[in-house]
């Protein structure tokens, strides 16, 4: 009984080292680095397009917080926004 659970966590063992040592020889081959860097790029774009899109909801809440013309509008001036100021009834 001794022997055969010795001999099956041997076996066992070995099964897991050559698994994973040719999972790590994989890596290293030219398709293998292929696909890491492919994968880096997506990684780098996805964050990338996160941030933007954060940007621009946080832009728009301060933007709507502090009463500034949205971007794109002819009040404009030199790349400033104008703050929105409201009219007053009865004055022209």
């Amino acid at each position: 009984m001794r022997r055969g659970l010795w001999f099956a966590a041997g076996a066992g063992t070995a099964v897991y080292v050559m698994v994973r040592g040719r999972r790590a020889a994989e890596v290293f081959t030219v398709d293998g680095l292929k696909d890491r860097l492919g994968a880096l790029q997506v990684g780098a774009r996805m964050f990338r397009d996160e941030v933007a899109q954060g940007q621009a909801e946080k832009e728009s809440e301060l933007r709507e917080k502090l009463g500034l013309v949205p971007h794109g509008t002819p009040e404009l001036t030199e790349g400033r926004h104008k703050a929105i100021r409201p009219t007053e009834e009865g004055s022209t």
